[in-house]
């Protein structure tokens, strides 16, 4: 037994209870990356992609796809990851079901790659010369699965979302040919034109495969087609026949936006292009650009609600324009050889926000929307941009980044947190860029005469011709001398109360609020009704009276309402539209709250909306004689 004198043994203790606890360090594996890089040379064969797309009651896409293999060893194949015009990782992989790879009539194993998760690696066998594919493409059932491209009537296929390609080439140098089965007496359409047909399997022309991802197809059971001009086809499906009721002056708006647009530009970035437009309550809506053709879905009341104001009809103008913006000219950080590398957006103020600056312009000068109903648009978003509480932290161009950042998921504070506000935000630049060149020019030069010098060039090359920033800086001081790099680094960069608006108060209009809307501030887009009280206490109100924006700071913030908030009761009576709207009337220049119940989830609660300004709707009032932005929209002889 072993004794010890008490100072020894507390000591003892005291050292034991000091020692420092067992903690096992590890060191990190390397991150080694196994997918070759895309080279720029010649992909040795051509790719058969055969696609089934007749399954419209689940929206299942049956793939078949043949590629070449240069040599045996190991192959890598991937499905497109980094979207063009999603400006991010937006690939649907989740959605691809049933892969399996033969060679030689034998399965073959695959395994994906640990680091990007769109990538699968095989071993290929002596003596093969190519390797087959097989899988599904299960979409969306439902809203909330991502975007329905698949109802009893039409369908809306992105090749992108059904063919792998190899990993070592750049896109452009993998040849491919199509084929696709749509259902039964359908009619489809696309920038790939037919080749070969056989029952309703129709063979397409062969093309490289990034030509390919940038081609998608609209089907449909009811559809129509529109000869616009200048080799541009207006490929219209609808949920029924009666939506495709379009007029002769409707579509000679349309044809309208074409001609304007060639004059404007100078050139053309196609050699043909296809308008495809989806007229549906049912497929997802959608506005997405390529270079020769543009997805377009809107609801059925397209043609039908035509006098109802502008709704969606700026949408068109935005994607025809992007032809040249975006797709054509190109910021060079966002370039990339396949679609594994990173896009970078720092330049998305000018491929959005310019292309959001012409297609307002152009929807004016083509007659799609008056003038008014333009104008009347822009006020609506210079409202929002000048109430956004987040401009004071938060730089336009880091808004850039918003795509990854958040993949276009709805935000709850949405005007504190900004969003991709380099659209509306960037457009505001743009409109006071060309104020500004026709003050300094004393009236003979504007914008236009930017689109010309760096649009207008190359006609018919449908390529890419990148840029950077000083690019654009020197393209501007061609058209008219100015500092423009302090200007544009000053507005991408300022943190500030409110929007930058030079380019309506400098041709004569000045944002204020009425107690009544604007039609086009009213009109509903893409289906979606809400009531709109952003500048009437701060608050926007959706389907079943269900706050869908609580704006920062605002007296609605004030009061502890919270995005999701269902409004059951308005001074005492059950909530609507139009009850609210005339108590914050009668509320005006008084000192007494509104008493609102609203549930937050399974809780019921008094909230006491301190707000007596009244109904406020933005709108342009003008002064003095035509200016800039009045010059602007009018239609080019």
């Amino acid at each position: 037994m072993l004794k010890l004198f008490p100072t020894l043994a507390l000591g003892l203790l005291a050292t034991t209870a000091m020692a420092a606890p067992i903690r096992s360090l590890p060191q990190p594996l390397p991150i080694i990356d196994t997918i070759p890089a895309a080279k720029d040379v010649a992909f040795p064969g051509t790719m058969t992609l055969n696609i089934d797309a007749t399954d419209v009651t689940r929206g299942i896409w049956k793939v078949e796809q043949r590629i070449p293999v240069p040599a045996a060893g190991p192959f890598t194949l991937l499905l497109p990851k980094w979207l063009p015009g999603n400006h991010a990782p937006r690939g649907e992989l989740d959605k691809i079901v049933g892969l399996t790879f033969t060679a030689s009539g034998k399965v073959l194993s695959w395994k994906r790659d640990p680091i990007d998760m769109f990538a699968f690696h095989i071993d290929v066998p002596a003596g093969v010369h190519h390797v087959d594919a097989r899988f599904s493409f299960a979409s969306a059932t439902a809203g909330n699965q991502g975007r329905i491209v698949a109802t009893a009537d039409m369908l809306s296929l992105q090749p992108n979302n059904a063919s792998l390609y190899p990993a070592g080439w750049f896109t452009r140098r993998i040849p491919v040919t199509t084929t696709v089965t749509w259902p039964k007496g359908w009619t489809a359409a696309g920038a790939l034109r037919e080749t070969a047909r056989n029952g309703d399997a129709i063979t397409y022309e062969t093309t490289d495969y990034e030509t390919l991802v940038d081609s998608p197809f609209l089907a449909g059971r009811w559809f129509r087609k529109w000869d616009l001009g200048q080799n541009v086809t207006l490929n219209v499906a609808a949920d029924f026949d009666r939506a495709l009721a379009a007029t002769p002056e409707q579509i000679d708006a349309h044809k309208r936006l074409v001609d304007q647009a060639v004059k404007l530009f100078g050139a053309r970035h196609f050699d043909h292009y296809d308008f495809l437009l989806s007229l549906s309550d049912t497929m997802g809506g959608i506005g997405l650009e390529h270079h020769r053709s543009s997805e377009n879905g809107v609801p059925t009341g397209y043609f039908g609600d035509w006098s109802k104001g502008p709704g969606d009809r700026n949408l068109l103008p935005h994607e025809f324009t992007h032809s040249w913006n975006g797709k054509y000219r190109r910021g060079a950080d966002l370039f990339t050889p396949d679609y594994r590398m990173p896009m970078r957006n720092s330049l998305l103020w000018v491929y959005e926000g310019q292309t959001q600056f012409w297609g307002y312009v152009l929807g004016a000068r083509a007659g799609l929307a008056t003038k008014q109903d333009t104008l009347d648009s822009l006020a609506a978003i210079a409202a929002v941009q000048d109430n956004r509480p987040a401009r004071a932290w938060r730089s336009l161009d880091d808004t850039t980044n918003d795509p990854v950042i958040s993949s276009r998921q709805p935000k709850g504070w949405l005007s504190q947190q900004r969003s991709e506000d380099y659209y509306n935000e960037g457009m505001l630049i743009w409109l006071e860029a060309d104020a500004i060149i026709r003050r300094e020019s004393k009236g003979a030069k504007g914008m236009d005469d930017f689109a010309r010098a760096f649009f207008g060039v190359n006609d018919g090359d449908w390529g890419i011709n990148t840029y950077d920033f000083n690019t654009l800086v020197k393209t501007l001081n061609g058209v008219q001398p100015y500092d423009w790099a302090g200007f544009l680094t000053q507005r991408l960069t300022e943190k500030a109360a409110g929007a930058p608006l030079n380019g309506f108060t400098l041709s004569g209009y000045k944002l204020i609020y009425t107690d009544k809307p604007t039609t086009a501030f009213n009109a509903p887009r893409r289906g979606v009704t809400v009531n709109n009280l952003s500048y009437s206490g701060g608050l926007v109100i959706g389907k079943e009276a269900r706050v869908e924006q609580v704006i920062w700071d605002s007296a609605a913030y004030a009061a502890g309402i919270t995005v999701g908030d269902q409004i059951v009761s308005v001074n005492d009576r059950p909530y609507s539209d139009e009850l609210i709207k005339a108590e914050i009337t009668a509320a005006k220049g008084g000192t007494t709250p509104l008493r609102l119940i609203v549930k937050t989830e399974d809780r019921l609660r008094q909230v006491e909306l301190l707000w007596t300004g009244g109904l406020r709707y933005p709108r342009f009032e003008k002064s003095g004689p035509e200016g800039a932005l009045d010059r602007l929209l009018v239609a080019r002889p």
